[in-house]
Order: C-alpha cells, then structure tokens, then sequence
C-alpha cells in the first residue's frame, strides 16, 4: 500500500472535518468577543503576520529537517543552519508558543507533531508551500491588495505588464519555487478528493492541466481499470510522462500537449479541471468551458475541484484565496451558485456539489 492509498484510508469523514471547524470558528468568535475592539484586531493582526513570518523562517531555515534526528540546543541547531545563536533561540522561543517546537527542561528543542508537516522529507510536508508564501514576490503583492481592490485587476499584472503565467516564463527560479508549491498544495487535497469521489466506473479520465501529473497518477491508482490522459502546455510532457511511468502507469496513461484555450483531448468519459478556473476570470473560464464542452461526449462528465465559497458569513479558507487570485491571477474563487451559472452559460449542468474534508469542493457536471 503506497502512502497516498493510507493517507486516502486516513481522511475523516466530511461531517467530522465540518464539525471540528465550527468549533474552531466558534472558538475564535468567543476570544474576539472577551477582549476589547482595539486588542482583538491587533491580535488578529499581529498574530497574522508575525506567527507566520516566524513559521517561513523555520521553514526557510531547515530547522525540522535539523531536529529530524532529535533535540537540540539552539546553539547547536545555529550551528547546523549557519545563524546566530541568540537569534535562533529567540525564533524557537516564538515558535515554541505556536507550538510548532517545544523546549524540554534540559534547555533542549524538539518537534511536535505539527513540525513533521516542516520536514522536506514528510509525504505531506508543506515546505515547499511556505516557501512560496514567503518569497518576497509574494509578500511584495500581497502588500498591493488595496490597488487591486480599487481598480478590481491584478496589482502583478499592472506593475509587469503581463500576466502571472508570463512572468513564470521569464523568472525561471520563481517558476520553480511556484511549480513546487502547487505539487505540494495537491498533494494535501487529493487524498480528500479520492475519498470523495469514486472513478472506478470511468474508462478514461482525462486530467486537463494536470501538470506533472501527480492527481492523474492517484486517480489511476484508484481505479485500477480506468485509463488517463494528462492534457497540459507543452514543455510539461517530459516530467508528466516520467512520473506517470516511474508510478508504473505508463501502459495505461497518455500525454498530450495543447493549450485548454484552442482545444482538449476527446474521448473521455471524466474530465477534470482542478485548480484551473479559478485562475481566470468568468469571459476566460468560460472559453475553457466551451473548449471542454466541445470535446464532451453524451454521458461524458466534467468535475471542476475548487474552493467554492459559502454563502454568508461562514469563514472559509477560499474568502483569502479569492484575494490571492485577485492580486496575482485577475481570477476569483466562486460560489456555487456562481459556478452554476457559469457552467449553464456554457453547455453544463451542475449536477452534484460534493463536499470533501479538505477547503476544496468537487462539482459535477454534465452536458445539457
């Protein structure tokens, strides 16, 4: 059994993920409440930015990967890592109250739980994600959400004078850190997708952006009689087709390249589209659609895997992610009567909203 079919056997049920989320939420109402306005938006504030510059720090430095092997001092670990000694021992002090290390009596630092998730070597470390959240790019535009907000287009777009994508181009070091942040993001949402949904009864999946080809590969795995298809830009063919082969599914997995703008493989009985709208906003979504919609044959389904936000005053991860579409793509995140009448203006039916216990949804739909 691979780690990704334990780490499926391992996702708790939607109903107990939803559950301990409102406790959290409401959690985190209360201590807002007990406290004065002024102290509560510092603290949300302060708590915000300084609790993660802290984490990027750890994640920056390798301080999990130096712990791997047990405690240490903060002078040994400053060793290690090459940084100041008292320096790092404030750092593990702040981290220590975030509960990402603990201090043992003998002066020693070690991992929690939640560290292991720092590690480079964890199957489901997020390193690679805090490294994109820390880049100086990121924090560069983040601090630009006003602009954005006043004009209602990318802030990264206006200052290069092209989109996110055409930047990766010319910013290769960029690009990769990008590229690795978005293996490890789905990395952390598919067991929860395969736990949702069940494409053992699909003869073909055809993953369109699928990139290196990681979710395809999971899927495949998951079913085991179903063949592939991983659809992506040229120059992604390379790695997507090794990997796909290093996972022993090269018998019953293609790739072709092409851009999801002009055409898409036919033939497919599911089509996926995760992570890709959102990147664009409704006039490009919906020319994607209708590429899709084309290439559909009758009894065909499309499942768009999204973050999709709840009506209301419900707190959800995607209400920030939406920003971040905002600031660096022109996209948006969308909710799901706003995913109906974008798939509806383009051939679809919304059919199923599937929740999973991830802050991605899955959408099935269907020709109409």
């Amino acid at each position: 059994m691979t780690f990704s079919d334990r780490a499926v056997r391992r996702v708790p049920p939607v109903w107990l993920a939803r559950s301990v989320e409102a406790v959290r939420n409401g959690l985190r109402k209360a201590n807002l409440k007990s406290v004065p306005p002024p102290v509560g938006i510092l603290d949300a504030t302060m708590g915000s930015v300084a609790g993660a510059q802290t984490i990027y720090a750890a994640a920056q430095l390798g301080i999990a990967d130096t712990l791997a092997d047990g405690p240490l001092t903060a002078e040994a670990i400053a060793a290690r890592i090459g940084t100041h000694p008292g320096a790092t021992e404030r750092l593990l002090r702040a981290l220590t109250m975030q509960s990402v290390f603990t201090r043992r009596r003998d002066g020693t630092y070690q991992l929690t739980a939640t560290a292991q998730a720092l590690r480079s070597d964890s199957p489901m470390s997020v390193r690679p994600l805090l490294l994109m959240l820390s880049h100086p790019l990121y924090w560069e535009h983040w601090g630009r959400l006003a602009e954005s907000v006043r004009t209602g287009d990318s802030s990264l777009q206006a200052a290069y004078g092209m989109p996110l994508f055409e930047c990766l181009e010319h910013e290769p070091d960029v690009a990769q850190v990008f590229n690795d942040a978005m293996t490890c993001t789905s990395a952390l949402v598919t067991p929860p997708l395969l736990a949702a949904y069940d494409f053992t009864d699909a003869g073909t999946v055809v993953d369109i952006g699928g990139g290196n080809g990681r979710l395809l590969s999971a899927i495949l795995r998951a079913a085991p009689l179903t063949r592939g298809v991983l659809f992506d830009l040229a120059g992604t063919e390379t790695e997507g087709r090794a990997h796909l082969r290093a996972e022993g599914l090269g018998d019953r997995s293609e790739v072709r390249t092409g851009s999801f703008f002009d055409t898409v493989p036919h033939g497919g009985d599911v089509y996926v589209l995760k992570h890709i709208l959102h990147d664009w906003d409704d006039a490009d979504a919906g020319r994607i659609l209708g590429r899709v919609r084309a290439a559909m044959a009758p009894g065909a389904r499309l499942l768009v895997i999204e973050a999709v936000l709840p009506a209301g005053n419900r707190p959800h991860l995607g209400k920030f992610l939406d920003l971040d579409m905002l600031i660096f793509a022109g996209g948006r995140e969308r909710t799901a009567a706003e995913y109906e009448k974008l798939l509806g203006t383009h051939g679809f039916r919304l059919n199923r909203l599937i929740p999973t216990a991830s802050h991605v949804s899955i959408i099935e739909a269907v020709g109409c």
